[in-house]
């Protein structure tokens, strides 16, 4: 037999079990790739192990086969194929003939006789043959020269390998499953007669089914349950015993329109495969296939950029002042490469050619190669400029290694390019452009708009998508890995700051971040314009609002350490006490920060109820689960104010302190426009938009958010503004009038759910509409809404049922906009920014079920966003054109607070309550509360 066997896979049997189980995955705009990675992972296996083996994948065909005219029922109760998994076979079957492996689908043959036959072949022809299954019937096959191997389990099935596992040898495979049935393919078998019954009669009869027929009184004696009355149920099924044995029965010798030489071995087409994992968004194999590592992936042309030292030469030529060099980067269509040209400016002359062309351009973009990720920190060591794609240049400024070459003096190649900065006349093209403002600004120099940022381009595109950062986008969108900033700089401890990086990978590494960004604004801004209103979103909105967040960022707000300090005794003390009170609860002294000895306290020692288990089975002492334990037992709701109070005092008491700029004296927020998928924003170090304010103890953190001397704090909140954009969006007369006469809202509601009059209203109703009027917005079920008022599921559904009856606009509307998402795969704001909704489809009901609560709320929630953005960009403006004592110096969801001068304050409330409240023209009218205090909680 040769040494090097074929390779037959079964590419039905591994697409079911992929897709069954393995995470479901989805691309960003909603095609599920899970069974399709799954299948490929096997494969790239299977010719990593076996790479010089000729191989098939062989599918089902759709169709019948001779078995449904042996037996009409045949796979009559098998499901329809889900909906997720048919719309994998396509791009399944692309990657497949991709990966340049033979794919076979014949009609009218199922793939377990295609493989039989090829197999049969095999060995006839003095091969040996390997099945990649995980089919069972399979086993039938194994002889010799035919091995079965299964890549999800790690299992290889020679003969004897068999035997161990069914306790049968391949020969007596095909009479086992006609013994017992297979209800997958509605094989009847004998009714009866289960695994264990059939591997008794075949053990004990030591043959198959014409021995165990020939001979059924010998049954009887067989030394298990039922046996006795076991013969009675064979010769009762004799005929359906056999029918099952020609139905489990693979063929081996089909009249195929292929043979063994149509097998081959891996031949990938590059191109190919690059385009299916863009459009399938495997982003980790893509940039394999870039690097050329990619399992039996020929080492073409392509991958990232060289860096300098790799061209001869270059090193000399530095030192010399030499301005140019020239680096390969691969293109996305085509496999050929492409020269971009690096230059790296040390001369006056060169910098003089650079100014001229930046002069006479309409854009430009650049990159700020800087010291530290902290725009307070960082320092400038060079400056990127890409004018067009293919060319680009790097002015070393700051660098400062043994031996670096001579380079152009910092402040005055700054104060030259100052002018184009500074210039209206010019778009500046740049990823996260904020952080290279934020950098600008501390060396006096105040970048201009218009901007284009492809950061945020990509998050218009879509939020929903995991990463919005460069190398991310380069793979994506262009098919380019690239230089990473690990390859240059290093790893850990002992990583480099760029002013460190010598020339050689400094140059190619900082070039390719203007020449990659260049080409993303090229590639995402047709997308964006092609698709609704999404480029106007980004103009107006997105753009705008990077110098209003990077004033906003370097403002900074003002701290009281003191009072900081007296919170975290306070909480240390309440700490404690609560940790007391739990051992007194639990009836012995355990570490409350443990999950394992929480557990066993509470589900075995006190005996509670545990309703949620984690993934390997232990009892769930999660939040959530904490949380609704604690309104019926007094252990959980102390644990869970044990907790609220530790991360408090961690999160904020102690840590905001440790956070204050010693240069400004201040906390320095940054805060994130491509973070969330609804528009919101979001902040770190320190996050403001998680301070509790329900709390006394939260509100007791706000009172150290306060004014400089000679100002106060204003807060400015809309008031119940996704209520208001619901009325907007529904429709609904009752919530328009409730809000254009001025009603509360909440009594209103509490009104017409409760039967009363509007002044009848009990604080406990209104509590309760409440409850409703967010609840519903956010898709909370009857349990959910029950659960929160401490009342029964039933009579939580009733308000439900009223409130839809009062309100029926809502109702249409959810049942519109779910059925919108469905149709579309997305929703919209006001503003028609999108949020795609790529499991709305999902075949997992709950995750379903979240997509179309998603749907509900995300209008409402990104039309708040959109709208406190609009307000903040026409607030910022005015403060930059009228002569006012305010810094606008926090943005927390509907909120934003500044510090305004003292003698001030009143006529700045009222000017920002009118601006906030025309920020937006909706069918309710906005409504605005504003008030001051010595510190952020007073003005509350």
């Amino acid at each position: 037999m040769a040494s090097v066997p074929i390779v037959l896979v079964d590419g039905s049997s591994y697409l079911y079990r992929a897709f069954h189980a393995l995470p479901p995955l989805m691309t960003s705009n909603g095609q599920p790739t899970g069974a399709v990675k799954g299948v490929l992972n096997m494969l790239k296996r299977l010719i990593k192990d076996y790479p010089n083996s000729p191989m098939a994948v062989v599918f089902d065909a759709p169709g019948k086969t001779f078995r449904d005219d042996l037996y009409a029922d045949y796979k009559a109760h098998r499901p329809p194929m889900p909906d997720d998994l048919r719309s994998q076979i396509e791009p399944l079957h692309a990657c497949v003939k991709a990966l340049g492996l033979p794919l076979l689908c014949i009609e009218g043959v199922e793939a377990d006789d295609v493989i039989g036959t090829l197999a049969h072949q095999a060995t006839q022809a003095g091969r040996e043959a390997v099945i990649s299954t995980g089919d069972k019937d399979m086993a039938q096959l194994v002889n010799e020269h035919i091995t079965l191997v299964n890549t999800m389990k790690n299992e290889t099935l020679d003969v004897a390998g068999v035997k161990e596992k069914f306790g049968l040898p391949p020969e007596l495979i095909i009479d086992y499953l006609a013994l017992m049935g297979d209800k997958v393919d509605n094989i009847p078998g004998v009714p009866g007669v289960g695994g264990k019954t059939a591997l008794g009669l075949l053990q004990g009869i030591g043959g198959g089914l014409e021995a165990i027929y020939a001979d059924l009184e010998k049954v009887k004696t067989l030394d298990f349950r039922g046996a006795k009355t076991l013969p009675k149920k064979l010769e009762a099924h004799r005929d359906q015993a056999f029918l099952s044995y020609q139905l489990a029965t693979i063929k081996t010798d089909c009249d195929l329109p292929v043979g063994l030489d149509d097998l081959d071995i891996a031949h990938p087409d590059r191109e190919a495969l690059m385009k299916r994992y863009r459009e399938l968004e495997f982003k980790a194999w893509l940039g394999e296939l870039l690097e050329g590592k990619d399992e039996g992936v020929d080492d073409v042309a392509g991958g990232k950029p060289a860096p300098v030292a790799a061209h001869d030469g270059v090193s000399a030529t530095l030192d010399a002042g030499s301005t140019s060099t020239s680096t390969s980067t691969s293109t996305s269509s085509s496999s050929s490469s492409s020269q971009r040209l690096d230059r790296v400016i040390l001369s006056q002359g060169e910098l003089d050619v650079w100014l001229a062309r930046l002069e006479a351009a309409d854009s430009f973009c650049f990159d700020l190669e800087t010291t530290s990720l902290n725009y307070m920190e960082a320092e400038i060591v060079g400056v990127g400029l890409a004018l067009e794609a293919g060319e680009a240049a790097y002015i070393p400024l700051a660098h400062d290694y043994l031996d670096v070459p001579a380079q152009l003096d910092r402040q005055a190649v700054l104060a030259a390019l100052k002018p184009l900065w500074e210039s209206a006349a010019r778009t500046k093209i740049g990823q996260n452009l904020k952080y290279d403002i934020s950098v600008l600004a501390n060396y006096a120099i105040d970048v201009a708009g218009p901007f284009a940022d492809t950061m945020l381009a990509s998050y218009v595109l879509n939020s929903t998508a995991t990463r919005h950062d460069m190398d991310s986008l380069a793979l994506q969108y262009l098919g380019e890995k690239t230089i990473t900033f690990e390859e240059v700089a290093g790893k850990g401890a002992k990583q480099l700051t760029f002013n460190q990086v010598a020339l050689e990978q400094a140059v190619p590494y900082a070039c390719e971040d203007v020449d990659i960004t260049l080409r993303l604004q090229h590639e995402l801004r047709p997308r964006l314009e092609a698709q609704g209103r999404l480029a106007q979103v980004l103009d107006d909105l997105e753009l705008p609002l990077i110098k209003v967040l990077s004033r906003i960022e370097r403002n900074g707000v003002a701290l009281d350490t003191e009072r900081l300090h007296e919170q975290s005794l306070q909480l240390t003390e309440r700490i404690r006490e609560l940790e007391l009170k739990a051992h007194e609860l639990a009836g012995r002294e355990f570490n409350l920060g443990s999950p394992k000895q929480l557990a066993q306290i509470l589900f075995e020692e006190l005996k509670i109820p545990a309703n949620k288990k984690t993934p390997k089975g232990a009892p769930s002492t999660a939040e959530a689960v904490l949380e609704e334990l604690a309104l019926d037992y007094p252990l959980p709701k102390v644990i869970m104010e044990h907790r609220g109070l530790a991360k408090l005092k961690s999160t904020y008491t102690d840590k905001l302190p440790r956070l204050i700029n010693k240069a400004t004296g201040r906390v320095h927020t940054s805060y994130h426009q491509a973070i969330t998928a609804t528009g919101r924003l979001s902040s770190s170090d320190p996050n403001l938009q998680n301070i509790p304010i329900r709390s006394e103890e939260g509100r007791k953190i706000r009172q150290a958010f306060v004014a400089r001397p000679g100002y106060q704090i204003v807060a400015a909140d809309y008031s119940q503004i996704e209520l208001r954009i619901m009325a907007h969006l529904s429709e609904d007369k009752g919530l328009l009038d409730a809000f254009a006469e001025g009603r509360d809202i909440h009594s209103a509601t509490a009104a017409e759910v409760f039967g009363v009059a509007l002044d009848k209203v009990s604080g406990d109703q209104r509590r309760s509409a409440k409850a409703i009027n967010f609840g519903l917005i956010y898709g909370m079920s009857a349990w959910g809404l029950s659960r929160q008022l401490h009342i029964e599921r039933n009579q939580a559904q009733t308000y439900i049922d009223r409130y839809f009856d009062r309100y029926p606009g809502v109702a249409r509307y959810m049942d519109q906009i779910r059925a919108q998402a469905a149709a579309d795969g997305f929703v919209e704001t006001v503003s028609g920014r999108r949020l795609h909704l790529p499991e709305i489809h999902a075949q997992n009901r709950n995750r379903r079920l979240g997509a179309e609560r998603m749907a509900i709320n995300a209008p409402m929630q990104g039309t708040a966003a959109d709208i406190i953005k609009r307000a903040m960009i026409d607030i910022h403006d005015w403060l930059a054109k009228e002569n006012i004592q305010a810094l606008m110096v926090m943005q927390v969801h509907d909120e934003l607070v500044f510090e305004v001068a003292d003698a001030q304050v009143a006529g700045f409330i009222e000017e920002v309550k009118t601006r906030m409240q025309h920020a937006a023209q909706l069918s309710v009218p906005l409504l605005v509360e504003a008030q001051s205090g010595a510190n952020w909680d007073e003005a509350h």
